[in-house]
């Protein structure tokens, strides 16, 4: 028998799967058997379709114009120790000689 995890809000090891979901019968509390059906679980993937996760380096993968700068941050440039966010740019990160910035997934691969 596969071993069920732990309930993620009362840690109780009494789950049990009922279809596509596991539930808690001590705070009944249901989720998702499989964490990508999660609609709160995020996944962000590089312009390649890679998962992305906080932590890895990247790449990037085309020339990108510094907001409010005339520096531009070349093909190749190398971005280690990336946090991923939510908002309208994917990526937080500090870029050597230019500073803390915000890139986007597209531009990007996983190195």
């Amino acid at each position: 028998m596969s071993e069920l995890p732990p309930c993620p809000q009362c840690q109780s090891t009494f789950t049990y799967e009922d279809g596509a979901l596991l539930v808690c019968p001590e705070c009944g509390h249901e989720w998702p058997s499989d964490p990508s059906l999660d609609p709160d679980h995020k996944v962000w993937r590089d312009a390649n379709g890679v998962e992305l996760q906080d932590g890895d380096t990247v790449t990037v993968i085309k020339d990108l114009k510094v907001k409010g700068s005339s520096s531009v941050v070349k093909v190749g440039t190398k971005v280690k120790n990336i946090r991923l966010v939510e908002g309208d740019h994917d990526i937080d990160c500090k870029i050597d000689g230019i500073g803390q910035m915000g890139l986007k997934t597209e531009f990007v691969k996983k190195a």
